[in-house]
């Protein structure tokens, strides 16, 4: 679908603050929820809902510190309902709490769905509909700009058509801004939102908006759905977080409106270079794990292995590749495993800044060394930590590529007990012995288990020769089977550290999972003091 002259304009409301924040086990402090609206803001959004007025703590904080700053393109939106069955409308707490927020907008969810009215709001049709009218009248006395949220729109529409419609026309009549037909069950699937918003088009002319949810797992089909049946406003959350399935995933929502159906001024295109960065930057925020597989923004959005398909890939990006990874702010990543070629070891080279020039032999003792670790149980993909210290160590001697690694330290002996105390608790302990620099250490540590007693005892071992291994943290570690031989089954360790600058993962496989665990620890801290080396412009030589 291409730009058109007559394409209505779309306007992006995101709720990631609000409903977003109903998600399981994701807390946002008031001052996180700042620096996210920061970030949505440089993003392009035009609406943004940073919480629900009148409700926590946090959320007062929040408008009252809103109020004081000057966006660049959004316009922040309070979030609250309509006045209680049988109050006053000056009288009721929430619409007291919308008046207090001072945001320029204000969403005020009502019921449409008839079941609702009866069965939650324990109050009649008739009331109801009051309750939407005055409560819009009151706001726009105010001067706010009204949102009107039609909850369980689309449910309530498919049981009594004429009740839904009549909420909707009770918020037209009180000249609300916009009206958001929501799906608030996450339930409806897009050729019923098609026909349900082209009957609602028919009674409404007041602008339109859309909010859906992934219970289906069709909330994006909708909204797009939507879009195209003209409604101008579209709901969401960054990553689709939300409460049970999640909301409306911007992340996906935003590019497919700018890129593939041609709403080119959703968004600038420099905005929409910050789609990744904001998209990591929730997840962190969050404390969640980014979804790799995500469209668009994940790690592996542009991610290649196959050896045809990396190759491919290099020789015509459009090959595997259905948008450009930088317009959204990502970056193609070609990985290497037993199914890659010679090309992709070139390509990954260079990306690490491995100047191979035209020395193929190099090239292929990287993909000879790769692909006898992978038979050894190793792999690669996500392992990028591993992957760099083992091309590096090809590049300086191929046949010998783990000789980089100990330039920085070798390990002399090693040794893991675990004992039960008489509290019936186990404790580990570690006994280390390493050389740097001619010189050897032998240290001992503790931990709640043999692994973790095992990382303590090597840094404890190496920090006063390398006192930058103190920024270091272990934040993963999983282990996989590699083969299926009972007790004696090989296995793969993955360890994720991460320092104030950055994560990197590295990997190890043995018959013993302790061994594994060493090679993964080793290549962690080998990997961190190789990256100090390169900051201060210095490279390992053979």
């Amino acid at each position: 679908m291409t730009s058109t002259s007559t394409q209505h304009p779309v306007f992006l409301y995101d709720t990631t603050l609000r409903d977003g924040s109903q998600a399981a086990n994701v807390n946002f402090s008031a001052s996180d929820k700042i620096k996210i609206v920061e970030k949505l803001d440089k993003l392009g959004i035009h609406y943004i809902e940073p919480g629900f007025a009148g409700s926590n703590k946090v959320d007062d904080q929040v408008f009252r510190q809103l109020s004081t700053m000057e966006l660049q393109h959004a316009k922040i939106t309070a979030f609250g309902m309509t006045r209680r069955p049988l109050v006053a409308v000056d009288e009721d707490a929430s619409i007291k709490a919308l008046v207090r927020a001072g945001t320029p907008a204000v969403t005020v969810v009502g019921k449409s769905w008839d079941r609702q009215v009866v069965n939650v709001l324990k109050t009649t049709l008739e009331e109801n509909i009051a309750m939407v009218a005055d409560s819009i009248r009151y706001l726009k006395a105010q001067g706010r700009e009204i949102i009107f949220d039609a909850e369980h729109f689309f449910d309530g529409y498919k049981k009594n058509p004429k009740y839904a419609m009549d909420v909707l026309k009770a918020a037209q009549k009180e000249k609300a801004d916009w009206i958001a037909l929501c799906d608030t069950n996450g339930g409806v699937l897009p050729q019923e939102v098609a026909e349900i918003i082209d009957a609602v088009r028919k009674e409404i002319t007041t602008p339109l908006g859309i909010h859906c949810h992934d219970d289906s797992g069709v909330s994006q089909a909708n909204s797009l759905v939507a879009v195209i049946h003209g409604a101008s406003q579209v709901h969401g959350t960054i990553n689709g977080l939300g409460e049970r399935c999640g909301n409306c995933n911007l992340t996906t929502l935003i590019p497919n409106l700018k890129l593939k159906m041609g709403y080119a001024e959703v968004v600038s295109n420099e905005q929409l270079k910050h789609l990744k960065e904001i998209s990591t930057f929730i997840y962190e925020v969050a404390n969640m794990k980014e979804q790799v597989g995500q469209p668009y923004v994940g790690a592996n959005a542009f991610t290649h292995k196959g050896g045809m398909h990396s190759d491919a890939i290099l020789k015509d990006v459009v090959s595997y590749e259905h948008v450009d990874p930088s317009l959204v702010g990502n970056e193609r990543r070609i990985n290497i495993s037993d199914l890659a070629g010679k090309a992709a070891i070139f390509e990954k080279a260079k990306e690490l800044g491995i100047d191979l020039g035209k020395e193929d032999e190099k090239a292929k003792a990287m993909l000879a060394n790769i692909k006898i670790l992978q038979n050894e149980g190793f792999a690669y993909e996500s392992a990028d930590a591993s992957l760099e210290l083992l091309m590096k160590g090809t590049a300086v001697d191929p046949t010998n590529p783990g000789k980089i690694k100990r330039k920085f330290f070798t390990l002399e002996r090693l040794r893991v007990t675990t004992d039960v105390n008489g509290d019936g608790q186990p404790r580990s302990e570690a006994t280390i012995k390493v050389r740097v620099n001619d010189r050897d250490y032998l240290t001992a540590a503790e931990g709640n288990g043999p692994v973790n007693a095992l990382d303590n005892a090597l840094r404890k071992s190496l920090e006063y020769f390398y006192p930058e291994v103190k920024d270091m943290s272990l934040s993963d570690y999983k282990v996989r089977i590699t083969d299926q031989s009972g007790t004696g089954s090989k296995v793969r360790v993955l360890i994720e550290t991460r320092d104030a600058e950055k994560t990197w993962t590295t990997v190890g496989a043995h018959e013993n999972i302790l061994w594994a665990s060493w090679i993964a620890l080793a290549d962690a801290i080998c990997f961190k003091l190789l990256k100090e080396l390169e900051k201060k412009g210095f490279g390992l030589k053979p």
